[in-house]
């Protein structure tokens, strides 16, 4: 009997329900992990998601958590824990996005992005490694846009994107001593609900695209299992992309 590469580990997403989190809590389950999950809302879609990894003889737990909620976010790392009785793979999933010329955006905005997309990878890694050994693995979910914005009123975001990958060099530093690999994922154009294929800008995005598609979430989860694989155990520090060639 083969033995999953995941079997024995278990891991956590950060806004698990959708898009591009939930292929990734399924992916990971496939790979023999047991998975957790954070939303924010949907709880519909989140217990269709444990439903179907249920379904396939996996594990799976659904725990409603804003990632802009320190005490939720810390709650929901504690709730892992305490029923599995360990967390070896942090995915710093949940982002959110706002678009606007510099002297259009506002403070809200402003907030909620540097709360989801900053704020909430801290927290949750700094509470994370305090529960995993040597093997444990977080990865980010980051952007190319920490390194190109082809379009007006990506600043901001792009932003906190770059503090991402910058905060997974230094984590990389941090960790490494302790057996623990930090990487930045950075996908291009995806195709979710958020960012459809067939969305309004669409088809001038396909044109920088260098296969001339949009993504599928199943693609970056692959990447994600790599990543948490032991075959990924001299993989740190790095920032990896999967964009279809747009930044080539």
């Amino acid at each position: 009997m083969t033995t999953l590469p995941l079997a024995d580990k278990v891991a956590l997403v950060t806004g698990g329900s959708r898009g591009i989190g939930a292929a990734i809590a399924r992916r990971l389950a496939q790979e023999g992990a047991a998975v957790a999950f954070t939303y924010a809302r949907s709880p519909q879609k989140a217990d269709e998601l444990v439903q179907a990894i249920q379904a396939t003889g996996g594990q799976a737990l659904a725990i409603q958590a804003d990632s802009a909620d320190a005490t939720a976010v810390r709650s929901a790392i504690a709730t892992v824990v305490s029923t599995f009785g360990r967390l070896d793979i942090l995915v710093n999933n949940a982002g959110v996005a706002a678009l606007a010329p510099i002297d259009q955006f506002s403070m809200e905005d402003f907030e909620r992005l540097l709360a989801v997309n900053v704020r909430g990878v801290f927290i949750a890694t700094q509470e994370a490694v305090r529960h995993m050994g040597a093997g444990g693995r977080i990865i980010m979910i980051g952007s190319i846009n920490s390194d190109i914005v082809p379009f007006v009123g990506g600043s901001v975001y792009a932003l906190t994107k770059g503090a991402v990958a910058s905060f997974t060099r230094g984590l990389a530093r941090d960790l490494g001593d302790r057996g623990i690999t930090v990487n930045n994922i950075q996908p291009g154009p995806v195709d979710t609900d958020m960012n459809p294929a067939d969305g309004a800008f669409a088809e001038e995005l396909k044109k920088a695209i260098a296969i001339g598609r949009y993504g599928q979430a199943d693609e970056i989860a692959a990447m994600v299992a790599y990543l948490a694989s032991p075959a990924a155990a001299y993989v740190t520090g790095a920032s990896l992309k999967i964009d279809g060639g747009i930044t080539a």
